[in-house]
């Protein structure tokens, strides 16, 4: 193995893993904390149900052949710590009395996500709880932070909003949008592959979510169909944003999905925005193929895979789908897709979307390739598996809040 080919393993500091999640089959994110301070957290298609009304598709020219963008081979290490996003007030604005909690949508270390009903507007959300000590025991004070700060300010069709937070002496809340659709990941593993197009279509979706962050220097850092929701219409809404964050320049820690993760976060170099299009290549990959392309059952074999970049495209997967995916998933950073000088232009304008009409995809009145079924109207969570419930004590504020002062802004 080549030194470029090494996994880099840091001696100094403590592995740390979390879940959150709706299925106990999906993906466990991963982390590794490299300084104390700095620590990252860790349905079929067929031809009678796909829609192939392309009402989002026109004429696009080919992807222009542009000279690179060598902004990472810069050393600077610089991990912003305060954001520099404009910062939205909602303190104080919610509290527990304002909802019904519903059912659990999700579990994890962390705490769980509930399905609540406002007692004011009888409108349905998503609450996410995480337990304050559990947050500092694994030293994610700054992360679950910078979370909030960064979902208070996104306003994306393709985003999930966050409208409020609170907290009492044991736990920190955060109010989202419900998604009834459930996760893209069920949809792809009862379906297998997704034909071309709507493959296509997600992702076209994802890039312009992915595009309206990196216009903000935002890096999401866990693009993977369990992130990705489906709405009651069938557009998508990216969520969970535990792994995002602002960087102006570069940053370098270890942290994402083991199958999704780029191989200079592997590496432990500095990186920036071109991550996502890594992962934006292995998501494309896994839609159309089934798997992903560095798969193994060990997190280590599959960095060392990732480390060596080494794949093959199946033959079945169409040629311009082959070649955006080996532009995408492109080890050297100076020749990947979108981190060249036309940025996510060149993503844009390669032939494989060159049916999109950008503008339309982001409006949503199209007709989308698969409307999830949603039986039971709004607030339906049959697409949600069931967890056990347990007695909550939320709402908790009469016994001494030892870390209510870590989380300012909640």
């Amino acid at each position: 193995m080549s030194s470029s080919d090494q996994v880099h393993m840091v001696h100094q500091g403590a592995v740390s893993a979390e879940q959150l999640s709706s299925s106990e089959s999906q993906r466990v994110p991963s982390s590794l904390i490299i300084q104390d301070q700095y620590q990252c957290k860790q349905a079929s298609f067929s031809e009678t149900t796909l829609n192939q009304n392309s009402s989002f598709l026109s004429n696009h020219p080919d992807m222009a052949k542009d000279s690179f963008n060598k902004g990472m081979n810069s050393t600077s290490q610089n991990v912003t710590r305060h954001t520099n996003l404009p910062y939205k007030q909602t303190k104080g604005k919610y509290s527990i009395n304002d909802f019904k909690v519903i059912r659990t949508l999700g579990t994890g270390f962390f705490g769980r996500v509930h399905l609540v009903r406002s007692n004011h507007n009888g409108r349905y959300y998503a609450m996410k709880v995480f337990q304050k000590r559990k947050i500092v025991k694994s030293k994610q004070i700054e992360h679950t932070n910078d979370e909030r700060r960064i979902l208070s300010v996104l306003q994306h069709p393709f985003i999930t909003r966050m409208w409020g937070t609170f907290q009492d002496t044991k736990s920190i809340f955060m109010v989202m949008d419900y998604i009834e659709g459930g996760e893209l990941f069920s949809l792809l593993r009862k379906s297998k592959v997704f034909p071309n197009q709507v493959a296509k279509f997600y992702a076209a979706e994802v890039l312009l979510a992915l595009e309206y962050l990196h216009s903000k220097n935002i890096v999401y850092r866990d693009l993977k169909p369990e992130n990705i929701l489906l709405t009651r219409s069938g557009h998508i809404k990216l969520t969970d944003f535990g792994f995002a964050k602002e960087v102006e320049t570069a940053t370098y820690t270890l942290c994402g999905t083991p199958d999704y993760i780029a191989p200079e976060v592997i590496a432990v170099q500095p990186y920036n925005k071109a991550v996502d299009w890594w992962s934006f290549g292995i998501l494309i990959y896994e839609m159309l193929v089934g798997t992903t392309p560095f798969y193994d059952t060990s997190p280590i074999k599959i960095y060392e895979k990732i480390s060596k970049c080494e794949y093959e495209v199946p033959h079945f997967v169409e040629p311009d789908a082959r070649s955006l995916i080996r532009g995408l998933i492109m080890k050297d950073v100076t020749f990947r897709l979108g981190n060249l000088r036309h940025g996510v232009e060149d993503i844009k304008n390669h032939p494989w979307f060159q049916e999109v009409v950008w503008e339309n995809l982001l409006s949503g009145n199209i007709e989308t390739p698969y409307e999830p079924n949603i039986p039971n109207g709004v607030g339906d969570s049959s697409q949600f598996e069931l967890y056990p419930e347990e007695d909550y004590d939320y709402g908790n504020n009469s016994s001494p809040d030892d870390f209510g002062y870590l989380f300012p802004e909640f």
